[in-house]
């Protein structure tokens, strides 16, 4: 195999009371990326798509990742890889993880899946670090393997994925940006012992929520004491979004990563189309651009797709 195509899936990261430990893959909105194999220690990076990231690959976060392939592989071989971004930058839907990690799965795949799982996750951390100065695997590990992960570690490596139980998510986008390096400079350095403890009961609830299926469980764990009421001052409308959303009968949700996308969790598709015109009607009614997605959750993560090959100067 010397070029494969790639469809690399946005993720929610946090999951409310998770920070930088919980994330789930989605359906959609998803990433495409095509690689092809030089046999030179090169990247040559291609954009299809309007958002004019850098081609450079020192300043790309595909671009890092595909470098750091290459070291350990021996040096020996390069990359070339074109991507079309579907994942706006600065959404909170995972946009440079997608980059990240499909750079990475992508890289592996053409070098004969040589790469662990870890070493895959540790190759797109770096990519990570580049868009927000911290290496954390939060969208990283859901958009690898699918479903939803858990990182209990990442010093040692240790991610756990957990049960996905069969629900609907519907995620509003207002068309602001919310740097992630950004939203984590106004976050607190310190916090009270009785919000901790808090936030560690929903965040064991939510695990053993999806363990079990328990719907109610995860109902009432989607709760965050600590960086949820920091963050939700960036987001126009945020509070509205979540009281109204949960009584139309949404299990509940939160800001996605660093925002401004807001998630909900529903049980029906019936429901979590309800959310979708709630979300429209009041960001409408604020007048800030939008868009919104009802989809589900993603079990395969990043995957080859067929289809023809469209490889500049190819």
């Amino acid at each position: 195999m010397n070029q494969v195509k790639i469809k690399s899936p946005g993720t929610v990261a946090n999951l409310v009371c998770g920070f930088d430990i919980l994330g789930l893959a989605l359906n959609d909105p998803y990433d495409i990326m095509e690689f092809r194999l030089l046999d030179e220690p090169q990247v040559i990076i291609h954009n299809r798509d309007h958002f004019e990231l850098p081609t450079d690959p020192e300043q790309n976060v595909a671009g890092v990742v595909l470098q750091a392939a290459i070291e350990k592989a021996g040096g020996n071989i390069g990359f070339e890889v074109t991507i079309e971004k579907r994942i706006k930058p600065g959404s909170g839907l995972g946009s440079s993880a997608a980059s990240a990690a499909g750079a990475a799965v992508g890289a592996n795949l053409l070098l004969g899946n040589r790469f662990s799982t870890d070493e895959l996750v540790q190759l797109a951390m770096i990519g990570e670090k580049l868009a927000s100065g911290v290496k954390h695997a939060d969208n990283i590990t859901p958009c690898i393997l699918g479903g939803i992960t858990l990182i209990r570690s990442i010093y040692p490596m240790d991610i756990v994925p957990l049960a996905t139980p069969d629900l609907f998510v519907t995620v509003v986008h207002p068309q602001i940006e919310v740097r992630t390096a950004d939203a984590r400079q106004i976050l607190k350095q310190k916090v009270l012992l009785k919000d901790a403890i808090k936030q560690w009961g929903n965040i064991a609830g939510l695990v053993a929520g999806f363990m079990r299926n328990d719907k109610a469980l995860i109902s009432r764990s989607l709760e965050d004491v600590i960086i949820e009421p920091v963050r939700s001052i960036l987001i126009p409308g945020f509070d509205e979004v979540k009281q109204q959303c949960r009584e139309a009968g949404a299990l509940g949700g939160g800001i996605s990563g660093s925002g401004p996308s807001i998630f909900m969790l529903s049980e029906t598709e019936a429901i979590a189309q309800d959310v979708a015109g709630i979300m429209k009607a009041i960001y409408s009614r604020i007048g800030i651009d939008h868009y919104v997605y009802v989809t589900t959750i993603n079990n395969r993560g990043v995957e080859v797709v067929e289809g023809e090959w469209s490889m500049v100067n190819s």
